[in-house]
């Protein structure tokens, strides 16, 4: 497909935000689009080059971006700033440049008649300038910005205004057009039959291979989804993790689970290490971010480690110098740090406290149940301070989870886990396979537990907080791939947080409100957008039902616990759980 073919699909995507208009534009896209060429098509679509577990970005600033306009078309830098001012949108001054002063006789102004290029336009296909972009983004080292710059400007002018107009977005990380990886594993289904009922199957093997665009491919390759169904984990790839859903008691979690294992629950970093005797050693966050450079101690593990190869899943914690006692979740994200990682290493050692195992030496134990992947990290883990295993015990009866419970909040954990004996690895929040409780009086007021929600956009704020750049932020849930405002926030904040969550948003403010937000009240709407990115912890003291937040809910008395920097804001709380906790 040419590139032009495919920006008239990015401006149809770009002009509806009905869901299903969405998935039916892309199954008629999909359906048109070449095997060989769709994975890199899907990429596109989702403003990337590479599935998110894979960090490949093009690190070019606004200003850098300017330049290659100007470079592209012959135009002052100053005018392109000029109109970027005026639109907000650098893909828009691109289309403006590209279509508007290339029909102009450059002039007097703008110097001399812009170069034949402009006329005798590369009709490139959409591999052919995934390629380009893909080289541009891995161009690093000396002199790079100026390549970059001269690489940018040659693909602008090579392609249509349009085309340009979309690349460029593509090129600041600002495609914006509304919709995520479940929406194209919709749009495969449709495409193959009509309807969504082939997305389950697809979305199976997502979880356990989440490369959208590699999953695209086999789809091309395989409509009957045969290979889909035996997709098992790889190493190297991480697998989406298994999540807890949230009961009032005891006896309530028994009744639908009956007999259960429970652990203590850590306040640290979900990992997901993957182990290769041959190296190299990767760990991944639950939104799939690889972070094990923040944790050169995996190169130690191998002592504790009888195998050759495994996937293990585990919460890391780190270790106060002084008390011995896990530190808390905030302490052990000091550790996200690209410099003086190895002091650090010394400051705020770390523990891993595995409590799962998903793959050993090339075995699938993800359909395997509780216990048995129990008894293989017995025989896997040996002796040793820095794999940990955490503590299990086998129970039926409630008032042995009760006392469990307060034994493990008094030693300083958040809580306990309770999960279903017979239950295999099931990526998600599915059926009551893993459930949590945690300490009620501390972290969730008269809440099950605390939330965590988007922040949408925030109010600059008077007197003090004027000085801070945030007075109060609007946050939302989940309800499918939209976001529905819940509540506003102003409180549970210091000082300091409030300046770094200044300077967090800024960089993620917009200007208007984004494709994925649901209706937003008028009183309600912040005085500036951001798009969908910090996600917050927080505690509140009940739920109520709101006409004035698109929800439908609202938190009352809200007030940060943390700021979430391990999870995505799709792993935000959805709607769905905000209702069973207050049982609306």
């Amino acid at each position: 497909m040419k590139i032009a073919d495919f920006a008239d699909y990015l401006a149809r995507l770009d002009k509806t935000a009905s869901r299903i208009t969405i998935t039916e534009i892309l199954s008629e896209l999909f359906t048109k689009t070449e095997t060989g060429e769709i994975k890199q098509m899907v990429y596109l679509l989702l403003g990337s080059l590479a599935p998110r577990y894979e960090t490949v970005v093009f690190n070019m600033a606004d200003k850098v971006v300017a330049r290659a306009i100007a470079k592209a078309y012959q135009v002052d830098e100053t005018e392109i700033i000029k109109k970027y001012k005026q639109s907000g949108d650098l893909g828009d001054t691109a289309f403006w440049c590209h279509s508007v002063l290339d029909t102009e006789s450059r002039t007097g102004k703008h110097g001399s008649p812009i170069r034949s290029g402009m006329t005798k336009r590369v009709r490139d296909d959409i591999v052919v300038v995934y390629d380009q972009l893909l080289a541009l983004a891995q161009d690093s080292g000396e002199g790079s910005v100026e390549r970059k710059i001269d690489t940018l400007s040659k693909l602008l002018v090579s392609v249509d205004p349009l085309s340009a107009k979309y690349i460029t977005r593509m090129v600041l990380g600002k495609l914006r057009l509304g919709f995520s990886d479940k929406t194209v594993i919709d749009a495969l289904s449709w495409m193959l039959a009509g309807d969504k009922s082939k997305s389950s199957v697809i979305n199976k093997a997502y979880e356990v291979v989440p490369d959208v665009g590699l999953l695209a491919e086999k789809v091309k390759k395989d409509p009957a989804l045969t290979s889909l169904q035996k997709v098992a984990p790889v190493l190297g790839i991480p697998v989406l993790s298994m999540l807890s859903a949230r009961l009032k008691n005891p006896k309530e979690i028994l009744a639908k689970m009956n007999k259960v294992a429970i652990e203590p629950k850590v306040d640290g970093l979900r990992l997901q290490i993957h182990f290769s005797a041959k190296g190299p050693i990767k760990g991944f966050t639950r939104n799939l971010n690889e972070v094990g450079w923040m944790f050169p101690e995996l190169s130690a593990i191998y002592r504790q480690l009888k195998v050759k190869e495994v996937i293990l899943d585990c919460e890391v914690v780190g270790v106060d110098e002084e008390t011995k006692k896990m530190a808390d979740f905030q302490t052990t994200m000091t550790r996200r740090r690209k410099y003086g990682i190895e002091e650090k290493k010394h400051t705020l050692p770390v523990t891993f406290n595995v409590f799962d195992v998903l793959l050993v030496d090339g075995v699938n134990l993800m359909g395997k149940s509780y216990l048995d992947r129990r008894q293989k990290l017995l025989e896997i883990i040996g002796k040793g301070n820095l794999l940990v295993l955490v503590e299990s015990k086998i129970t039926t009866e409630p008032s042995e989870m009760l006392v469990w419970y307060k034994e493990k909040i008094a030693l300083g954990f958040e809580g306990i886990m309770i999960k279903k004996v017979d239950s295999g690895y099931v990526p998600g929040r599915l059926g009551w396979r893993w459930v949590k409780m945690k300490d009620e009086q501390t972290s969730a007021g008269k809440l099950l537990d605390t939330v965590d929600c988007v922040i949408m956009g925030y109010s600059k704020g008077r007197g003090k907080r004027a000085t801070f750049g945030v007075g109060q932020f609007l946050v939302g849930v989940l309800d499918g791939e939209q976001i529905k405002s819940i509540s506003k926030v102003g409180t549970g904040l210091t000082d300091e947080e409030f300046k770094t969550l200044n300077s967090k948003l800024e960089k993620l403010a917009v200007a208007a409100k984004p494709k994925e937000y649901g209706l937003v009240n008028k009183l309600h709407e912040p005085d500036v957008w951001v798009t969908p990115s910090v996600v917050v912890e927080l505690a509140a003291d009940d739920i109520t039902v709101s006409p004035m937040h698109s929800s439908g809910l609202a938190l009352r008395f809200p007030r940060l616990v943390k700021f979430r920097l391990d999870k995505s804001w799709r792993e935000a709380t959805t709607l769905k759980e905000i209702s069973d906790m207050s049982n609306i």
